[in-house]
């Protein structure tokens, strides 16, 4: 065997998944825990390799450290807990109260205890054959199929035995999305579910086709949801599972529609001067009126935080974010550029009360964290329902003690990505009922197996 074949082996190696057969038996679990976060935490432990899907203030942290604990029992190995920024130091706080001690925050892959947590943001600085387990919070983050992170968090992974992905909203916009989940848990590839469960309008496997739209096959829906359900459990409420709603209610929602009238952008490229502002439907045309917009969108903001002593502001473009820090003196701004460990302050000091207005963006900071202390919001929206979603759950959550008012602030040329947001709140809907109902289902893969005949090799390899 030559030199060039041996590398040849170990490349393809390098590309596969860490074997397993099963997860192991329960050998820790917290008299406190409700009855419905048991059912889930040995549900995925018994799997070894799991996706829950449980929504916000349901106690996914407290799930987390006990599924880590359980392993750490188990193997006498590393437990590594991947979290978006800042949600770190949650999990510290929220472990205090449970009593587990041999777990320590890390930066820079350094570590002296069995359970390690750290950012997705600093996963670089850590080695996958340091774990034996590994937990991603907020595991959405998988669903760009070409996203950097995505793409980093799968490679880490294929190295580790123990697998899990905890999310609150797995991937509403498009069903397909799910197949990164499964792929990064070892399961069937994000292409392989596409040609098994879907087909599309371009007649091509390829999913970065342009125009490629992707839809269930109509015998093949029922057989998606349960092959879903045979590596993933799926809760928005404990009745979901069978269990008592009682202290789980959500509090009110009070949505307003704050419609800003633009008349900056009443001139077509003809010269042609226009009546009314039409509504704007590509994403060019949304960019326009977003930019031309800012000083009446940003005014109204502002004008409507003022009513509320804590507030946080969801923006989208710079120019937005730093209107709104001069507008409102008492805010304080998370920028992209920022350092590390400068936006984990600010975000830690606004968790804390001791900053009462803070001034983001849904892409960075919409994900884990717990801001019950809030309840008021403004929201510049998108066509990202996920963003939405999450952002509004950081205030509107089980354990909110207070109704919570987002307003929605956008121009009369906007109203297009509004209603998709709505299309989507029932996708949305209509996923957790699908997986929901096939909970309970088995599914049996009736794929057929080829059989491989073993490969003579010429001479000269």
């Amino acid at each position: 065997m030559n030199a060039n074949y041996r590398e040849y082996l170990k490349y393809i190696e390098s590309k596969r998944h860490s074997s397993i057969n099963s997860g192991i038996e329960v050998n820790y679990m917290p008299s406190f825990a409700f009855n419905f976060q048991k059912h889930i935490i040995k549900n995925v432990i018994n799997r070894g390799r799991s996706a829950a899907f449980v929504d916000t203030g349901l106690g996914k942290t407290l799930m987390e450290l006990v599924v880590a604990q359980n392993f750490v029992k188990h193997t006498n190995k590393n437990v590594l807990i991947i979290t978006p920024l800042a949600v770190a130091f949650q999990f510290i706080k929220e472990n205090d109260k449970f009593g587990i001690t041999d777990i320590e925050y890390s930066k820079q892959g350094k570590f002296t205890k069995k359970v390690v947590v750290c950012n997705f943001e600093r996963l670089q600085y850590f080695d996958p054959h340091d774990f034996d387990c590994v937990i991603l919070d907020e595991s959405s983050i998988l669903k760009n199929d070409k996203g950097a992170t995505r793409q980093k968090v799968t490679h880490f992974l294929k190295k580790v035995k123990y697998r899990f992905l905890f999310t609150a909203t797995p991937s509403p916009n498009d069903f397909i999305e799910l197949g990164t989940s499964s792929e990064a848990l070892g399961f069937l590839g994000y292409t392989d579910m596409l040609t098994k469960f879907f087909k599309n309008n371009e007649d091509t496997i390829s999913p970065q086709s342009i125009g490629t739209k992707w839809r269930l096959k109509g015998h093949a829906e029922k057989a998606f949801f349960e092959w879903v359900s045979s590596w993933s459990i799926s809760m928005r409420k404990p009745s979901d599972l069978g269990f008592s709603d009682r202290g789980f209610e959500l509090p009110k929602l009070i949505t307003n529609h704050n419609v800003i009238k633009n008349t900056n952008n009443m001139v077509e490229e003809s010269g042609q001067i226009l009546l009314f502002n039409k509504i704007k439907k590509t994403r060019k045309e949304i960019a326009s009126e977003r930019r031309t917009s800012i000083n009446e969108l940003c005014e109204k903001a502002v004008d409507l935080a003022s009513n509320y002593d804590t507030s946080v502001y969801w923006c989208n473009l710079n120019k937005e974010g730093d209107l709104l820090s001069k507008l409102d003196k008492d805010a304080i701004q998370l920028k992209g550029n920022m350092p590390l460990d400068e936006k984990e302050d600010i975000l830690l000091n606004f968790g804390n009360g001791n900053i009462k207005k803070l001034i983001t963006k849904a892409k960075m900071t919409s994900f884990g964290l717990n801001w019950q202390h809030c309840n008021h919001t403004v929201f510049f929206p998108t066509f990202s329902y996920e963003q939405y979603y999450q952002a509004i759950r950081r205030f509107w959550r089980f354990g909110q003690k207070k109704e919570v008012v987002c307003d929605l602030v956008y121009s009369d040329g906007m109203k297009r990505v509004v209603k998709s947001l709505e299309v989507k709140q029932k996708k949305a809907d209509k996923l957790f009922n699908s997986l929901n109902s096939a909970i309970n289902s088995t599914y049996k893969d009736t794929t057929k197996k080829v059989e491989h005949n073993k490969v003579d090799l010429p001479n000269f390899i």
